[in-house]
């Protein structure tokens, strides 16, 4: 008998929101058995707790938002994937702002305070969710197709296709989530270099530098575009520089790191089904929208 879990103690990690910008505490604290992921807006002047369900999901531009009311909390993925992936069934997620921060733009840091407060085991059972047939989402527009199937396990097959040859036909994968932390959560978010200013100019990714996403750059850039890049980051011009078809001075730490964070943000917005279900999924494209929309159907199956 697997039996729930929760961290041992409260930890905190504060930064900026990628998209807002705005500073931000985040505070996971131990729950209850049969609580599930439950985030908590501590800013406002009455408390609004908001469980992280699928049924929660207020918008997927650009990240997987949750909402109850006119009141959100964006960004989360990459901490409900590290809270899925370290096997986190019950916490309390206190947050004074809009956004989870966005740290180094993968779910590392997630993952090593989980592994330095450790888990307190509770004693109720683990309830794994269950399939009872193949249930299937798809976009032929967009070419998305996301599969789940029955399985007595949980397994992730992932393949993300780019025109650009920097990133091309990808493959990730993940059996089990025994080794989540060491091939999955250290991916970092990605994006293209012409998207930067595009999301800019909806006021969005405030919160974004070169340390916290892997800028793929597909054409050659000249001194005064090397100028502008250095005042849009703050950043001395010297220090602007493409390496390997990356804007910064960090490099990929895996070959198919693009892969492994949608991989990475899969396994967040999954998550959402409110416990760990035993399935084979085959994702395709897959995105915040299609990840969501998977687990919403998931639901409507199961309910």
């Amino acid at each position: 008998m697997e039996y729930q879990t929760t961290i041992n103690k409260p930890f905190t990690l504060s930064g900026p929101g990628l998209h807002t910008g705005k500073y931000t505490h985040a505070t996971l604290k131990p729950a209850p058995a049969d609580t599930g992921i439950v985030l908590l807006r501590t800013d406002l002047e009455k408390m609004v707790s908001i469980p992280a369900r699928a049924d929660n999901v207020h918008d997927t531009n650009h990240g997987t938002t949750l909402a109850i009311g006119e009141v959100m909390v964006s960004t989360i993925e990459h901490m409900m994937s590290a809270l899925h992936g370290m096997h986190v069934d019950n916490v309390f997620v206190e947050v004074d702002g809009p956004e989870i921060p966005i740290l180094d733009g993968s779910a590392r840091l997630w993952v090593n305070q989980i592994t330095e407060v450790g888990l307190a085991t509770l004693e109720k059972e683990r309830k794994y969710i269950t399939l009872p047939q193949r249930v299937e989402w798809q976009d032929s527009k967009s070419g998305i197709l996301m599969i789940a199937e029955p399985a007595d396990d949980f397994k992730v097959d992932c393949k993300i296709e780019f025109e650009s040859e920097l990133i091309g036909s990808q493959t990730a994968a993940i059996e089990g989530l025994d080794n989540y932390a060491k091939e999955i959560a250290s991916c970092r978010t990605f994006v293209f270099l012409h998207e930067v200013e595009m999301l800019l100019s909806l006021n969005l990714i405030k919160g974004g530098d070169l340390d916290n996403a892997l800028v793929f750059v597909d054409k050659p850039l000249g001194e005064d575009e090397k100028e502008r890049l250095a005042k849009l980051f703050d950043k001395k011009k010297e220090t602007i520089q493409v390496h390997n078809g990356v804007l910064n001075t960090i490099e990929p730490y895996f070959a198919n790191e693009p892969a492994r964070h949608k991989l990475l943000d899969f396994l967040g917005d999954i998550y959402l089904l409110g416990a760990p279900v035993k399935a084979h999924f085959t994702i395709k494209c897959p995105g915040h929208r299609a990840n969501t929309e998977l687990a919403k159907k998931i639901n409507n199956i199961i309910a």
